[in-house]
Order: C-alpha cells, then sequence, then structure tokens
C-alpha cells in the first residue's frame, strides 16, 4: 500500500471542492468549456488591481540587489512593517513588525500557528459550515477538532461553544467573512464570543487561542464595516492572505499577524518564525513580499462581487431556494431541496453545472455556489438551477 491508512481515508471522505473542481476540468474538455458552468473554486477570475501590475513591472525594470535571496523567516522587515503600519491605522492597536510573519498565503498561516500553540490532544473548535482543510490542518499537528454548529442563520451559537470547551481546549478558529456561507459575524458576536473566552480561561485556568481567518475581510457588501476581531481579545491571532483582495489565490502570500497585547507576543512570534521554517515553508516567496510591501491599503473593489451577488440571489430566491443573503466573499450556501446533498449536486451536472456538496463543509443538505466567475457562467448555471429545483 503505497498511501498511509489515514490519508487514504482522508482522501476518500474530504477533497470535495478540488473534486468537483477536477471534475470540471474532464468535462470541459469532453464537452468544451463554453458549455460547462463551473461553479465550484473559490478561484477569482478578477484580474488584480492596477496598483499590482505597476509594482510587479517597476521591480522588473529597476531589480535590487539581491532581491531573490533568502531573508529571515519571519520575512522582511520592511514589508512586516508595512503590514504593521496597516494594521495600526485599521484597528488602532500598537503593531511593529514583530507581530507580524510573512507565510505562503492564510493555509500554511493556519498551519504555522497550529504547529507553535498545540500540544498532542489539544482541542481546536471549529464552526460549521466550515473549509474542510481544518479538519486536516488540526490533525496535522496532533489537535483533535470539534465541531460546533452554528444557528440556521450561520451565526454564531454562544451556548453551544460553551457547552464545547473543555480545560484541553486550545483555540477555536473563526472564519468571517465565512466561506461557504458569505455570513459575517457581528461586532455583538464577537463581542459575547471574547466574554466567553475569557471566562472559560479563568474558569480553567487555561490559555485559549482565537485564530481569526481573514481573507474576505475587504469583500464586504452593502457599505458593512468589518467587525474587528483583535481588539476585542487580547489572545487573538490573523491568518489571512492577498489571494481575494489583491486576486493573487497562485501567489500564496499572507501573513500572520500577533495581538500587540498579548503577553507572550514575543515567545509566539519566535514559535511562528522557527515553525514557518521547519515545517518547509521556510519563508513567503521573496518577490510577492517585496510587490505587496506598496499595496497594503489597496483592493480589488467589491462591488463587482455584490453585482453578482445580488443578480444569483434574487434568481435562487425567485425559484424557490432557500438562502441566506452573504454580507460578503464570493459563495451562497443554498439549502439543497433534497436531503441528500450530493445527489442533487449530480442533478445539476446532468445541466453541466458544477458545485460543492454540504457536506464538503461540516454542513450536509446545503451546497456551495462560488460566484467569482464571469456573468456568462452565472447566466448559463441558472437555466440548470431551476432545472433542478422544479424536478
Amino acid at each position: 500500500m503505497a498511501v498511509s491508512e489515514k490519508i487514504r481515508q482522508f482522501v476518500a471522505e474530504g477533497g470535495w471542492i478540488r473534486r468537483v473542481f477536477e471534475e470540471g476540468i474532464a468535462l470541459k474538455a469532453q464537452i468544451g468549456a463554453e458549455n460547462v458552468f463551473d461553479l465550484s473554486l473559490g478561484n477569482p477570475v478578477i484580474e488584480p488591481p492596477d496598483e499590482f501590475k505597476d509594482e510587479l513591472r517597476r521591480l522588473a525594470d529597476e531589480p535590487m540587489a539581491g532581491m531573490h535571496r533568502y531573508m529571515p523567516n519571519p520575512g522582511y522587515m520592511d514589508t512586516r512593517q508595512a503590514v504593521a503600519d496597516t494594521l495600526t491605522e485599521e484597528l488602532g492597536l500598537p503593531f511593529t513588525g514583530n507581530e507580524i510573519t510573512m507565510t505562503c498565503g492564510a493555509a500554511a498561516a493556519a498551519n504555522v500557528v497550529l504547529k507553535t500553540i498545540l500540544n498532542p490532544g489539544d482541542e481546536v473548535i471549529i464552526l460549521a459550515p466550515y473549509f474542510f482543510e481544518y479538519l486536516y490542518y488540526i490533525d496535522n499537528h496532533d489537535g483533535v477538532a470539534v465541531v460546533v454548529n452554528t444557528n440556521d442563520r450561520f451565526e454564531i451559537d454562544l451556548s453551544a461553544i460553551e457547552a464545547a470547551i473543555t480545560p484541553r481546549t486550545r483555540a477555536l478558529i473563526i472564519n468571517s467573512p465565512n466561506n461557504p456561507s458569505g455570513v459575517v459575524y457581528s461586532a455583538g458576536e464577537i463581542t459575547g464570543l471574547s466574554d466567553l473566552l475569557n471566562r472559560k480561561q479563568t474558569e480553567h485556568g487555561s490559555e485559549i487561542f482565537l485564530i481569526s481567518d481573514e481573507p474576505y475581510k475587504r469583500i464586504i457588501f452593502d457599505g458593512m464595516e468589518f467587525p474587528q476581531v483583535l481588539p476585542a481579545y487580547d489572545n487573538t491571532v490573523i491568518v489571512t492572505s492577498h489571494a481575494k483582495d489583491l486576486a493573487l489565490p497562485g501567489e500564496r502570500i499572507g501573513y500572520i499577524a500577533i495581538n500587540p497585547n498579548h503577553e507572550g507576543k514575543d515567545e509566539l512570534a519566535a514559535g511562528f518564525s522557527f515553525c514557518n521554517r521547519t515545517l518547509g515553508f521556510v519563508n513567503a516567496p521573496a518577490l510577492m513580499q517585496h510587490v505587496v510591501r506598496n499595496l497594503q491599503g489597496v483592493s480589488i473593489d467589491p462591488d463587482y462581487y455584490q453585482r453578482k451577488r445580488d443578480f444569483l440571489h434574487t434568481a435562487l430566491m425567485e425559484m424557490g431556494y432557500d438562502t441566506v443573503k452573504p454580507q460578503g466573499a464570493f459563495y451562497l450556501f443554498p439549502k439543497a431541496p433534497i436531503e441528500d446533498d450530493v445527489a442533487f449536486t449530480r442533478e445539476l451536472l446532468q445541466s453541466n453545472v458544477l458545485v460543492v456538496p454540504g457536506r464538503g463543509f461540516g454542513t450536509p443538505g446545503y451546497f456551495r455556489i462560488s460566484y467569482c466567475v464571469e456573468d456568462w457562467v452565472l447566466e448559463g448555471a441558472v437555466d440548470g438551477l431551476a432545472k433542478a429545483v422544479a424536478s
């Protein structure tokens, strides 16, 4: 057997997003890409902002000596300081570059954090629906995932979280705006969660980290402001990337930010530096660190996605689907009209529409639509969605 039993099991049970995406590639090769309406992967078709292209061109025309060499494992200090300055302005907290670790995207950031803070058997709470890879990240570092459901509006259920916290609870991961629901946790929810975690730390004599996964925080709709997590809770760590706000998913550039008020911030930063290296990431890509240094205040226009949300949400409601209206990100998470979400996604496939079943996010009975696609894909998918719900 070439693969371990555990990985064989993980491959069989997980990877729904990539599985559907790869199925779409095969279907496009068979019948033509123009006939396939692929809503499976959060892979933005929007191009990066002009400022990114200008900065990339400037670096190509005026390269700095040594710009492609190794640097300290947490990244270039001037890039980290640029991130810190932006966070200080946004949050009103006294960040320095020492609280920032540049990473190979948010996925690497999450793994570095978990590797640093977890002892074997420590528990990490995740809220369903969740990004399924969290389960594997936690397992990577000998942690135990504890799944807690949100309510029927995908909002935080504080009583359910309280029931799940034990003396072994080491961290809780939140993702807002949420993948797959598009829900943004309110300031009241964040405050309530902070109060709960502070109370439970005192009760158990433990330290509980709040890991805030924030790659979509600049994709917010309807004039909302992002409810910041760091000012509410000292033991918060941000993991994020520029995959979505700068439309750079393939460049794998992100960072970890430690709350400057965390008492053990220096030791934590040293742990992140060590684990960034020993997990094999070594450092974030040098070229991208140079590029994003001057782009911390730049983002794609969220109206681009809000228009697509409005079109698709209106169409789904008119068809009779039950769905929560997203407040951010670029996903819809409707309830499947039949109990078996996998069977329903197969029904959609008959019309060449690809979506991901809800069990791929720990929430069977739903399905995820990714609308970061070209308009013709959404328009073509509407017919298949209407046909499937009618049948």
